[in-house]
């Protein structure tokens, strides 16, 4: 019997001692968050790193948790590894060297020999100190270069992107107009293979070794041409010069002769809706986005120390069940899901950090219950691309192995307007719009003004701009019609500018664009522009186009918005401003039963110049009814307009809005000036769809008008003169609270003015968690040592009694 227990003790031992080391290897396992990775890795054909830049503030450290967490859950292979640009004096007081695998690098914050004060430059210079001094960098093929606030939905593979050796892939960032001007001729041999690229990078390795130093070298040199900072040069929409980094890679890139597969279908900013075909594998949550009432800016949260204090989380939005129920539209519907995913994906990285580190068990609630449900589970499995994102890729592919197919057309946006604050708010609003909008290509600001105008004019910087000589006074006839001013600009811009686009789309200044307006999806083509009814026009029906015109028959009711090819605008430019004048010399026709004109005042001439100078050269349009909207109006069912044009009056039971109320008014000069706030949305009754609808493209044609002069009136800098109007104002834009925003932005400015000092030495940290595997794999160790020890003591003693 003793035999036998002994023999069931050393079972029992051996028992222990399996369960111990298969405990210590599901404890590892768990602990290693790329363990899914790893298998990536051994089944990938090349070895990718991840690469992302950040400094020491607790502003990114709450956006590295973020993002490593959804690193971990994309299931993206390889490492990834956080370059860390701090001074020493910084370090001292650093709380987060364990949020991510870490590469410290000298900052360059406040440039060591200019003393210029630039954060944004620690991008290419970690960059460049990576490739120099880091052992990762000899051991990879591909890189992937993200922004810190950014959240993963899937793998980015650079086999399945289409990149190569030579052809990296980047997300298109269509604002820098600098590489279609001045700016790329000065600061590159090559400005032909300029790039509109940022955001995300996906290259060889030795690609990213040709180009880092001169990233960096261009982007000191782009910093330092302040007389070429401007909008109208660089698109930069404070003037600043802060995205002279971006710059800095652009130029760089074509220095070395990289030509880059630009795509939009990779990367997406909450608040945008995707292509229905196009799952983004990137949140890139730069920009204000909202739900309903509730909002989320970055910029709100830049002193936030979210990570160090347990349990505390960003305001949750709302639920899916919620989401569903405030919006019918499938498409809006789908971007507020994209937009509750980012936030949730960082709040549950908060959630998992705060644990890792020790925090208390944080009590129940609803909205913890979700973000461990199912369903949150099925929202944030990782992603991959989709049929369609596979073809457009390939279309991108070819385009730039310079086989044809998959092209599309360069397009560039006019519109027209006066040296007046009239004008100026207008184009502050169109601005606006056209930067969220997704439009491609450049868009200019023909300019009508009289030398004596153009004098004490103080609007140069609200857009690109091109100047023309003012008709407002018929230099002929003496004749006082300041709507000439646009088709005799748009001739004056052709022969005077150099204009590198095969389709143009002419816009009237009081519109606010809601989504792009492309050549390919509307039909446009030589010899048949598209543009929207404007039925009013009943002259293009009787005498008034017979005498007006050879062409009676071909004339088009037409006006607003205009896409036309840019052979078929040089030919009818002319047309347009000759009929324009002949029509307004008719005075005899001004009778509303030949215009449609309820004046009769002869005020819509240039419109009928526009229809019968089409018709003399047979130009016939594609009508679409769908892309233009006047607020106040009902679309058709399931049609989301691209353009509001407010120029009718239009409102929402008390509140009404009226451009011609604000002709006189300087509301782009005078500090946070703004129109009277909508009614919200979410305070809506009406049971009738119809009404509903238009009532809610109402007030968000004025919101966004206004979110155009909050921003405005930051890049001018309002924030201190601003103050007493601010702090009785509750203005709501439809990315935040214009209060709690202007206290932000104060807070941002201050951070940007601190000074940093000499750079440290560069020192590799891994995170917590691995301590914590260490300690539990040694008490286990200790744990199995005592066993054994224990065990052989027990035998011995069981031997003794056994002599006895």
């Amino acid at each position: 019997m003793g035999d036998l227990g002994m023999g069931m003790d050393k079972v029992g031992m051996v028992m222990a001692m399996v369960v111990i080391v298969v405990a210590a290897m599901a404890i590892v396992g768990r602990c290693d968050p790329s363990e899914s990775n790893r298998d990536m890795v051994r089944r990938a054909p090349w070895r990718i790193h991840t690469l992302f830049s950040v400094e020491c503030q607790d502003y990114f450290d709450w956006q590295t948790v973020g993002l490593m967490h959804s690193f971990r859950k994309s299931g993206q292979p390889g490492p990834i590894t956080r370059l860390l640009s701090c001074t020493d004096e910084e370090m001292k007081a650093y709380r987060g060297m364990d949020l991510a695998p870490t590469f410290r690098v000298p900052s360059m914050s406040r440039h060591p020999k200019t003393g210029d004060w630039y954060p944004a430059i620690n991008k290419p210079a970690g960059v460049a100190h990576w490739l120099n001094h880091s052992e990762d960098a000899k051991n990879v093929d591909w890189v992937v270069i993200l922004d810190a606030d950014m959240i993963m939905r899937g793998p980015i593979l650079p086999w399945e992107v289409g990149a190569e050796r030579g052809k990296p892939v980047a997300a298109y960032y269509g604002y820098l107009i600098g590489c279609d001007n001045i700016l790329a001729k000065l600061h590159t041999a090559h400005p032909e293979y300029c790039d509109k690229v940022g955001g995300l990078f996906i290259m060889h390795i030795d690609d990213l070794k040709a180009v880092a130093p001169l990233w960096l070298s261009k982007t000191e040199e782009v910093r330092q041409d302040r007389e070429h900072w401007a909008t109208n040069i660089t698109g930069d929409i404070y003037s600043s010069g802060w995205i002279s980094e971006m710059y800095g890679y652009a130029f760089g890139a074509a220095e070395v002769g990289l030509h880059h597969k630009t795509t939009d279908d990779l990367m997406i900013y909450p608040g945008y809706v995707p292509r229905k075909d196009v799952e983004p594998l990137l949140l890139h949550y730069g920009l204000a986005f909202s739900v309903g009432n509730w909002s989320f800016s970055k910029l709100e949260h830049h002193e936030d120390d979210i990570v160090y204090k347990c349990g505390k989380l960003f305001p949750p939005p709302p639920y899916p069940r919620q989401v569903e129920q405030m919006e019918a539209d499938s498409d809006k519907r789908r971007s507020f899901f994209l937009s509750i995913e980012c936030v949730n994906t960082l709040n549950e990285g908060l959630l998992i950090h705060h644990a890792a580190t020790g925090c208390p068990k944080p009590t129940w609630s609803k909205y913890l219950s979700f973000l461990k449900s199912q369903r949150f589970s099925e929202m944030t499995k990782p992603k991959s691309l989709t049929p369609q994102m596979h073809k457009r890729l390939q279309a991108v592919k070819t385009e730039s192995s310079g086989k044809p197919g998959g092209i599309k057309p360069k397009i560039h946006t006019v519109f027209s307007t006066e040296c007046s604050p009239y004008f100026d708010w207008q184009t502050v609003g169109l601005m606006h719009s056209f930067h969220l909008s997704g439009q491609p290509g450049n868009i200019t600001r023909l300019l009508s003004c009289t030398e004596k105008d153009l004098m004490k004019y103080k609007g140069h910087d609200l857009a690109p701009t091109h100047y023309v000589p003012s008709m407002s006074r018929h230099p002929l006839t003496g004749d006082w019609y300041p709507a000439i001013n646009k088709p005799a600009a748009v001739l004056h811009w052709l022969n005077h500018a150099a204009i590198d686009a095969e389709y143009i789309v002419i816009l009237d200044a009081d519109m606010v664009l809601r989504g792009p307006i492309t050549p390919w999806e509307f039909n446009a083509e030589r010899g048949h522009p598209v543009s929207t009814p404007y039925g009013y026009l009943v002259g293009c029906d009787n005498v008034l186009a017979q005498i007006h015109t050879r062409h009676p028959e071909a004339c088009d009711k037409v006006g607003g918005v205009i896409i036309m090819h840019i052979d078929d605008l040089r030919k009818f430019s002319l047309f347009w401003l000759h009929k324009t004048e002949e029509v307004r010399a008719d005075k005899e026709h001004y009778a509303t039963k030949f215009t449609g004109d309820i004046y009769s005042s002869g005020w819509i001439s240039e419109m009928y110049g526009y229809s019968f100078g089409a018709a003399e050269i047979n130009l016939r349009h594609r009508i679409n009814p769908d892309i233009l909207i006047y607020p106040g109006y009902s679309p058709r069912k399931g049609v989301e307009p691209r353009v509001f044009h407010y120029g009718l009056k239009f409102g929402v039971g008390n509140w009404s809005f009226d451009k011609a109320d604000w002709r006189n008014t300087d509301v782009v000069n005078i500090c946070w000036s703004k129109f009277p706030e909508p009614p919200d949305p979410s305070t809506l009754s009406s049971t009738d769809d119809s009404t509903l609808v238009k009532d809610k493209l109402s007030i968000e044609c004025a919101q966004k008008l206004n979110e155009a002069l909050y921003l405005h009136h930051m890049r001018r800098k309002c924030i201190e003169a601003g103050k007493d109007n601010l702090s009785q104002s509750k203005m709501n834009v439809s990315n935040g609270r214009w209060q709690e925003r202007k206290k932000a932005t104060i807070r941002l400015y201050r951070d940007l003015q601190q000074s940093l000092h000499d750079p440290p030495d560069v020192v590799i940290v891994r995170p917590r968690y691995w301590m914590v595997c260490v300690w539990m794999l040694s008490v286990f160790g200790f744990l199995l040592v005592l066993s054994v020890v224990l065990s052989r003591k027990k035998v011995r003693l069981e031997r003794a009694k056994a002599k006895e």
